[in-house]
C-alpha cells in the first residue's frame, strides 16, 4: 500500500512541476508584458508623471499596454505587495521618494527621452506676497534643502510618524539649515499664511517642514492639500499664498505656461529629481524598449 502511495505522490509531483514550467504559450517563456498583464501601475490621473508615462507608451509603440490610474498610496501598496512576493511589477516613479530606501529598485532606461531631463522643485508665491508678508516671503525665498534631507522626513512618515511630527523632528535636529532659511526675517504674531501642496510623499514632507518653520516664526499656517491644477490656480488667483511643490520644467510645464505672469517663481528649493518607469532590481529588464519584447 505504501508503495502505491509513494508512486502516486511522485506522479502528482511530476505533474505539478511540469505545470509550473509551462504556461499558455506551451512552454515558451513569458514576455514582460505577459508577466504583468501589460499594466503599468500609475498614480493620480492629473499628475504630470502620468502625462509623461502616456507619452512614453506612445513613443515606444506600446499599444497593448495600459497605464493604470490611481494614487501614490495605491501605487506603493501594489509595489510592496509584489515586492514581498518577488513578483514582477512596473510602476510610475519619481525621486525623491521613500520607496527607493525601502525597496531595491531601478529606473528603466529611457533612450527616447520621453520623461525629459531631470527636474527641480520650485517655490511659488502669489503676486503681492512680498509686500503683504515680507518676512514669510524671505523665508520661502531662502528655503532650499537636499533629497537626503527630504528622505529623512519621508522615511519617518512611512515608518508611522504623522507628517507634523516628522517635520518637527527634522527642524529640531537641523537648526543650522533652518537658521539659513530664516536669516534676516523677523518674527510675527499670528499673521495668516496658506500653503498649497499636492499629495506626493515628497511634497507632504517639504510642505510640512516649511509649515513648521513658519509656525515657529509666529505665523498661523494653513496647509491645504489639492491637486496640481488647483494648486497652480490657487497661487495665481491669490487663494493660496505660496507652494513649495512645483516640479519644473516638464511636469508642471502646462500650468507654468498657463499662469505665467500671475505668480512669482522664487526658484528651486530642491535639485536632483527624476521621473520614469520603475521596477524591482530582481526583474531582468533594463530599458523601456524591453517592454516590446
Amino acid at each position: 500500500m505504501k508503495k502505491w502511495i509513494l508512486i502516486l505522490l511522485a506522479a502528482l509531483l511530476t505533474a505539478g512541476l511540469a505545470a509550473c514550467g509551462s504556461d499558455k504559450t506551451n512552454g515558451k517563456a513569458k514576455t514582460v508584458g505577459d508577466s504583468v498583464d501589460y499594466k503599468i501601475i500609475g498614480i493620480d490621473p492629473g499628475a504630470g508623471l502620468m502625462k509623461a508615462s502616456a507619452k512614453a507608451l506612445k513613443d515606444y509603440g506600446l499599444d497593448d499596454w495600459t497605464l493604470v490610474e490611481g494614487s501614490s498610496a495605491a501605487m506603493t501598496a501594489a509595489l510592496k505587495k509584489a515586492y514581498d512576493r518577488k513578483e514582477p511589477i512596473i510602476v510610475t516613479g519619481w525621486t525623491p521618494h521613500w520607496m527607493f530606501s525601502k525597496f531595491d529598485l531601478k529606473y528603466l532606461d529611457d533612450p527616447k527621452g520621453s520623461f525629459g531631463k531631470d527636474e527641480t522643485i520650485h517655490t511659488l508665491a502669489r503676486n503681492g506676497l512680498k509686500d503683504d508678508l515680507p518676512d514669510a516671503y524671505k523665508i520661502l525665498d531662502q528655503f532650499h534643502w537636499t533629497p537626503d534631507d527630504m528622505g529623512v522626513v519621508m522615511n519617518r512618515i512611512e515608518d508611522g510618524d504623522n507628517p507634523e511630527d516628522a517635520a518637527a523632528k527634522w527642524v529640531k535636529k537641523n537648526g543650522d539649515k533652518v537658521a539659513q532659511w530664516t536669516k534676516g526675517a523677523n518674527k510675527v504674531s499670528g499673521d495668516k499664511i496658506t500653503i498649497g501642496y499636492v499629495a506626493w510623499d515628497s511634497e507632504i514632507a517639504s510642505t510640512n517642514v516649511i509649515g513648521k518653520v513658519l509656525t515657529d516664526m509666529g505665523y498661523k499656517v494653513t496647509l491645504r492639500q489639492v491637486e496640481a491644477g488647483p494648486m497652480w490656480t490657487g497661487v495665481a488667483d491669490g487663494s493660496l499664498d505660496a507652494s513649495v511643490a512645483a516640479w519644473l520644467p516638464s511636469t508642471h510645464a502646462d500650468y507654468y505656461k498657463k499662469y505665467k505672469g500671475k505668480f512669482q517663481d522664487l526658484g528651486e528649493n530642491l535639485a536632483g529629481t527624476k521621473l520614469g518607469l520603475v521596477v524591482p532590481k530582481y526583474m531582468d529588464i533594463h530599458s523601456i524598449e524591453d517592454l516590446k519584447k
